[in-house]
């Protein structure tokens, strides 16, 4: 980290100290204006296993039974930020029982106890107004059973922290952190006695950011879908406090609610989860149907792409691609390497996925969880489709975004002679390779087959010198790509004909079938899914096309079908074979 970067950070630091101390010493609201209603989503296993003293957060398990989490060592930075965010009362509220009522009273004002007075790690804008949202939440869940001191230490709590955020909100991340403080605040304004001065400061902050921040096709720099359902959560939740302290509608609000919905609709699987992309994970179960039924939003997207997504459906199978290039500058922190990868999802299944991030699990899976190899996509002579670089001067691991990122991709959307047809490209090889990543993918209107077509082409004269330059420092071997489909782990694979096709069981019982029709060799090799709520990678398979380029133009065609439809897939890819071959994608395929 550079010296400048250091000393921003140490001086935010010191800020953040001085107005917790100072927001510490404020005037304690009295109580509530109205009764608070719980409208965060927890998990009742995950409340029963932090009742019980097993502590699992970003990747760790602390067992630690009748201790509070405030007396032990936290096992790295991302431990601590999840505990002094409180969103494990979601957890304990799930429960709901005596024991958990009390291990969540306990942790409560235990936190205060050690950290009320403005000190410790927790004191950052985004954790404060996570922990107010999470606080006014579950209120009456924390206060049965209280006496009237620790009701009024808990009012002083909620105040010191409404008070700071007041003062240091705008030292807040633009985005997701940004919006989680705002809307802290404005439910403290909404919420507590004395604290209305509060509501017209933060509401009108929040309907900047959403002006900033949310794009006219709902969409966020980032271009991650997770982080769009909690940005579209926290501003439900905003309308919703407004509307029930009487105040009038906010126009920016509800115009971002109406821009968010239909993009959010267009990212979610048949399966209700999320498409898991730049970061993101499928999201809580049971958050996005309850989003969008408290935005009231009806709409759904009718252009073809919704926040650089293009999503196809028919039948029970959902597919969703990204077809645009990744995030630029401070928005590309936690980026991926993903363009035209795809995710398949059929019924309440997932089949074909994206590994995901690493992060939880340490840098080392961060980055490996960023690189093409890790999406179900073409990768080229052991290069990302974008390389990973330092932002700036800063050169800090941490700060590395992506670089040399696809700059052109062309999309279309068509119809196929029995379903539907999307087909892309990037030019993410071309300044390394001169070579032009293609890709078609085609659905059946009944969602029973899926086939696809990955070109890579030289196109422009320099581009074709600059790849004979490529092949003559191989000795005209050819230069190696993969084409990798990673599987879900309860996928159960295996190579079948001859080695010909792969067969896979859904829990479902259903079973699809993987062809192809090139010189390209078909294996089935180890893989892992990454995902948040786990101790470790989850073991999974994954399908890999290989090959090598030797012209100016290569084909690999695939076919993915469920097992009765196996015998028309294979009978398309056949008659393929005996047409002329051509660099143009094909628009004939099954």
């Amino acid at each position: 980290m550079s010296i400048l970067e250091r000393w921003r950070a140490r001086s935010s630091l010191l800020m953040n100290r001085y107005h917790a101390r100072r927001a510490a010493r404020s005037r304690a609201a009295t109580g509530f204006v109205s009764r608070p209603e719980p409208r965060t989503v927890g998990s009742f296993a995950r409340g029963r296993q932090l009742a019980a003293g097993n502590l699992l957060f970003a990747g760790h398990l602390v067992q630690a039974p009748g201790h509070l989490p405030w007396d032990l060592d936290a096992p790295d930075a991302a431990f601590e930020e999840e505990l002094h965010g409180f969103g494990w009362l979601d957890h304990f509220a799930a429960v709901s029982d005596p024991k958990a009522r009390r291990a969540a009273q306990d942790w409560v004002w235990g936190w205060n106890a050690r950290y009320g007075r403005g000190t410790g790690p927790g004191w950052t804008p985004e954790l404060a107004g996570c922990r107010i949202l999470r606080l006014v939440h579950h209120a009456l869940f924390l206060l049965s059973g209280r006496t009237s001191e620790q009701s009024a230490e808990f009012y002083a709590m909620l105040t010191a922290q409404a008070v700071f955020l007041s003062r240091r909100w705008k030292a807040s991340r633009p985005g997701l952190s940004r919006f989680e403080a705002l809307t802290g605040l404005l439910y403290a304004g909404l919420s507590l006695k004395g604290m209305e001065d509060q509501v017209a400061p933060a509401l009108a902050a929040l309907e900047r950011e959403c002006g900033r921040q949310i794009d006219e096709t709902g969409g966020l720099p980032t271009r991650n879908p997770e982080d769009l359902l909690a940005v579209f959560t926290l501003l439900t939740w905003a309308k919703t406090a407004l509307d029930e302290a009487g105040h009038t509608e906010s126009p920016a609000i509800e115009a971002a609610l109406g821009r968010v919905a239909p993009t959010l609709r267009a990212l979610r699987h048949s399966d209700g989860g999320l498409a898991r992309f730049h970061g993101g994970g499928r999201g809580l179960d049971g958050q996005l149907d309850q989003a969008l039924a408290a935005s009231g939003v009806k709409r759904r997207r009718t252009d073809e792409l919704a926040m650089g997504f293009a999503r196809m459906s028919a039948g029970r199978t959902s597919l969703v691609v990204d077809a645009a290039p990744p995030p630029t500058g401070e928005a590309s922190l936690n980026a991926h390497a993903s363009t035209l990868a795809f995710e398949v999802t059929s019924g309440r299944r997932p089949l074909i996925v994206n590994c995901g991030s690493g992060a939880i699990f340490g840098e080392g899976w961060r980055k490996a969880g960023r690189a093409t190899p890790s999406h179900s996509t073409l990768s080229l002579d052991g290069y990302s489709s974008a390389r990973l670089g330092p932002l700036g001067k800063i050169g800090a691991a941490a700060r590395e975004h992506l670089v040399d990122a696809p700059t052109h991709v062309p999309t279309e959307f068509s119809r196929a002679p029995d379903g539907l047809s999307f087909q892309g490209g990037h030019d993410g090889y071309v300044s390394t390779h001169g070579l032009t990543h293609a890709r078609t993918l085609e659905m059946t209107f009944d969602g029973r087959a899926v086939a696809g077509e990955d070109l890579l082409l030289a196109v422009e004269p320099s581009e074709k010198a600059l790849f004979d330059r490529r092949m003559d420092a191989v000795s005209l071997s050819g230069l190696p790509y993969q084409i990798r489909f990673h599987l879900h782990p309860e996928v159960d694979a295996e190579i079948d004909l001859g080695g010909a096709a792969v067969s896979l069981g859904l829990r479902s019982g259903e079973i699809w079938v993987f062809r192809h029709n090139s010189s390209a060799d078909l294996a089935l090799e180890p893989s892992v899914y990454l995902e948040k709520g786990r101790l470790r990678p989850r073991g999974s398979q994954q399908i890999v096309l290989s090959g090598r380029a030797m012209e100016y133009a290569t084909r690999v065609r695939w076919s993915l079908a469920k097992a009765q439809d196996t015998a028309i897939a294979i009978r398309d890819l056949a008659r393929d074979d005996d047409e002329d071959d051509t660099t143009e994608p094909y628009q004939d395929q099954t």
